[in-house]
């Protein structure tokens, strides 16, 4: 633990462990900032000693480099505490993984519905509505693990799957009327407000 540093100090010794870690790690401001969620600004910042992370950030930061929050905030011997980043596989993994479940699960539905005879012409409708759940997957983990960029592309995700399951249906059910290109109008605003919220809102 760290004793008896005063705030300019511990500002120092932060910043230092910081852009040492950030280095090894071979991370740029810009990626770390994005990994945590915020500007790269408020990272060089942090670099310079001009402020200090939140708890919360030094929480993430420890986390990301597989390392103790005092090895941040505690001055330390060259070389002594090195990052690991080796969380991208290990999340990559959980989240192919993951879709990797909706489709089997789909499969499962379509096994189910093929074999009943009721059912039996519309199983394949169930492969229609996977896309959506996958995307449901995928902005929850972009939402704890991604980017502005990888949570835009799986709210569009969200949004373009879903006006492929009306369409669908829409032919499927009602062939006959062909207002089918009105899911496509009402969806484009929804994709205008999607690229506007994810990368013209405020960071912090």
């Amino acid at each position: 633990m760290c004793y008896n540093r005063d705030m300019k100090d511990l500002k120092e010794v932060i910043a230092e462990n910081l852009v040492r870690l950030r280095q090894q790690a071979g991370l740029t401001q810009l990626r770390l900032a994005e990994m945590l969620n915020y500007s790269d600004k408020a990272v060089s910042k942090w670099e310079r000693g001009e402020s200090i992370p939140d708890i919360r950030v030094l929480i993430q930061l420890a986390e990301i480099y597989h390392i103790k929050v005092d090895d941040i905030i505690c001055e330390q011997p060259e070389g002594v505490v090195k990052p690991k980043i080796n969380l991208k596989k290990k999340r990559l993994l959980i989240v192919l993984l993951s879709v990797g479940l909706v489709w089997f699960v789909a499969t499962g539905v379509f096994a189910l519905l093929y074999f009943w005879s009721a059912t039996e012409s519309y199983a394949w409708l169930s492969y229609i509505v996977a896309p959506f759940a996958c995307a449901v997957v995928l902005t929850v983990f972009s939402g704890i693990w991604g980017t502005k960029l990888t949570n835009a592309l799986a709210c569009t995700g969200i949004l373009w799957s879903l006006v492929a399951i009306f369409h669908v249906f829409f032919a499927v059910f009602a062939p006959a009327d062909d207002k089918w290109w009105l899911f496509y109008v009402v969806a484009a605003p929804f994709q205008v407000l999607i690229i506007f919220w994810f990368f013209f809102r405020k960071v912090k």
